[in-house]
């Protein structure tokens, strides 16, 4: 019976949830899946990096595939400061990533061509195969079939990150901007699903012209009910590899409105949406164009039905989690 190795465990996150769907969608083929790549294995999928160099050194000793799913880098300390604690650790994860694709992988999943781009053009080509293979979702659990409903008086702009800080805040500050500029013209809220320092809430509570929803960290099993619930998502990361939270939006038939940064052009097509040019150098902080940002969310917001339906269908042909283990599995076993 093939064996396939996840590793590291991922505990939160994207990579935890892109790590459960994985392997339950390849349990279900009935692929056996380990977490240890000390165990026997006929390939191990490295989720980013792990300090394990050794373990991953003797597995492919024995014979098992290396593959690597490569996300982007880290990129926003270099920016803001976050901390020399924080510096030392990004940097010090950026080197980990590059060791494990130019020493140690036998094969390379980007994320997405920004994240393939982004790679080669600071580190070069891989020596090793590579593929690119977008995220997926189960489309029978993330869908637009269920109770829940957008609020009827008002209209809901939903945040779904996991965590606000660490320079992240930037995207915190644009939201805020965005809400003000829709609450000039229509009752609106907005809700952040996500961890955020009480500080910051507390300071953005007073400059929101708003009402703020903190809802704190979300169950990954409670995601579908808060798209659902929702009027439009508003993806708040800069230069993004491939975020779940923009296509679990989706498949749940819920637009998404965001800057045209990273690899959301690859995601977010047709009417499923709306991207924005960001006004300035997204990799710099530039301030962006909020008047633009907010056009595009009223035009969403003036004609859900046509958006939502165009969101579900991009999810259902691009997104599909048994396509995506599918391409996976071919790819570890090649």
């Amino acid at each position: 019976m093939t064996r396939i190795c996840l590793t590291p465990r991922a505990a939160a996150g994207g990579p935890a949830s892109f790590q459960t769907r994985l392997a339950e969608a390849l349990t279900r083929r009935g692929v056996q899946v380990c977490y240890e790549p000390d165990e026997a294995c006929d390939a191990v999928l490295i989720i980013g990096g792990t300090r394990r160099l050794a373990a991953l050194w003797r597995a492919r000793r024995r014979g098992a595939r290396l593959v690597q799913r490569l996300d982007g880098m880290n990129w926003l300390h270099r920016r803001r400061r976050t901390g020399l604690r924080h510096f030392l650790r990004a940097e010090y994860g950026n080197a980990l990533l590059a060791l494990i694709r130019a020493r140690l992988a036998d094969g390379v999943i980007y994320q997405s061509e920004f994240s393939r781009r982004w790679w080669e053009a600071r580190r070069g080509p891989t020596r090793v195969p590579s593929r690119v293979i977008h995220n997926g979702v189960d489309l029978s659990v993330f869908t637009p079939l269920g109770p829940e409903q957008p609020p009827a008086d008002r209209f809901r702009i939903l945040l779904v990150e996991g965590n606000l800080g660490g320079g992240y805040e930037t995207g915190l500050e644009t939201a805020l901007g965005l809400a003000n500029l829709l609450a000039d013209r229509f009752p609106v809220e907005w809700m952040v699903a996500g961890r955020v320092a009480p500080d910051l809430q507390a300071r953005v509570n007073a400059r929101s012209r708003a009402p703020v929803v903190w809802a704190g960290a979300v169950r990954r099993d409670a995601i579908p009910a808060l798209d659902r619930a929702a009027h439009l998502l508003y993806s708040a990361d800069l230069n993004p590899a491939c975020p779940n939270a923009v296509i679990e939006a989706l498949a749940c038939g819920l637009p998404v409105l965001a800057f045209e940064t990273g690899a959301l052009p690859e995601l977010v097509t047709g009417d499923a949406g709306r991207l924005v040019p960001y006004g300035g150098d997204p990799w710099r902080l530039d301030p962006p164009d909020l008047s633009a940002l907010a056009a595009a969310a009223a035009e969403i917001l003036a004609d859900q039905p046509r958006f939502r339906r165009a969101a579900r269908a991009r999810a259902e042909e691009a997104f599909d989690l048994e396509k995506m283990t599918d391409q996976y599995l071919a790819f570890l076993l090649e």
